[in-house]
């Protein structure tokens, strides 16, 4: 069962929506799409830190999903969840404070730098990428990529019990132990659901995650600026092409966006002068949905006027 309670009326909205966009000349897409859609009635930013978690998470939270429970390959969005780990790494003291980790994490979120996440995982993890290894010492190997996977599994929600966040990510792809690491069909990709996306987003926005300070920090790196100018200097601004391009002028958004060959995904948090606060995480998957760079922007502006 999803932490939010489910509004029909939205998920009329939702599936309306994804019949029209269909028949506008997107056959398939029901098949390609997960979509998770969270409105609130006030801001959430710092929401938690202002009543308390205990009272914050017994509060009602409506939204509507499709195919929000299917896990699929999340691109960059899972550099959320290594951010989100690395703080509580911190918290716990189990990885060092210093400028280079908060620069591999500035990049990781805000340029999506696979660099970066490669610096990050290994840190988390006590591994590093390499050539094969023997049995015996890959396995040990393995058990220690797991750790992420074994903190999510740790928090008890009732999402992470498909999501699968172990692997690096790649312009070129992995190699030796890494490629050994994805198994002979790729098995062992990441996965993640956008209703897993959603809660781990609503908790770092309200800042009911690892402490107040630091969900403060990742908000920090999330912010997107919807500026024009800003956004043409930067081509790969997370912007255009994604959820924040149907945004109007004006409005406030923290996003992380995933793009590849076979996928185009963003999971947002917005803010719109006189509309309600929204959360929404859409994955689209297929070659054509990652040359569809009017997908994304026209469904946030949609749900957006709903």
């Amino acid at each position: 069962m999803a932490f939010y309670s489910p509004d029909p009326a939205m998920a009329q909205i939702l599936g309306q929506l994804v019949a029209q966009l269909e028949q506008d000349g997107r056959p398939g897409l029901g098949e390609q799409l997960s979509v998770t859609w969270l409105r609130y009635g006030a801001s959430l930013i710092g929401a938690a830190d202002a009543m308390g978690h205990e009272t914050f998470w017994g509060q009602p939270v409506t939204g509507a999903n499709w195919s929000g429970e299917r896990p699929r390959y999340p691109a960059s969005v899972v550099k959320l969840v290594y951010l989100v780990a690395a703080e509580t790494w911190l918290q716990r003291q189990l990885i060092d404070d210093c400028p280079e980790l908060r620069r591999a994490l500035a990049d990781m979120v805000r340029d999506s730098g696979n660099d970066a996440t490669s610096l990050v995982l290994d840190l988390l993890t006590g591994t590093t990428s390499g050539p094969s290894l023997p049995p015996e010492r890959y396995q040990a190997w393995c058990r220690q990529r797991q750790l992420v996977n074994g903190w999510l599994a740790s928090l008890g929600w009732s999402e992470t019990r498909a999501e699968n966040a172990c692997q690096k990510t790649w312009a070129e792809g992995p190699y030796g132990r890494e490629r050994d690491f994805y198994g002979p069909g790729l098995e062992n990709r990441n996965r993640l659901s956008t209703d897993f996306t959603a809660r781990l987003l609503h908790a770092v926005v309200a800042g009911g995650i690892v402490s107040p300070p630091a969900c403060r920090r990742m908000m920090d790196l999330l912010q997107r600026s919807l500026d024009p100018g800003e956004r043409a200097a930067d081509p790969e601004n997370q912007v255009d092409g994604f959820l924040g391009a149907g945004l109007p002028q004006g409005s406030r958004l923290w996003s992380k966006a995933g793009w590849m060959s076979q996928a185009r995904h963003d999971a947002a948090y917005l803010e719109v002068e006189g509309r309600m606060p929204m959360l929404l995480v859409v994955f689209s998957e297929g070659r054509v949905r990652a040359a569809d760079a009017t997908l994304l922007p026209q469904i946030a502006s949609a749900l957006l006027a709903a």
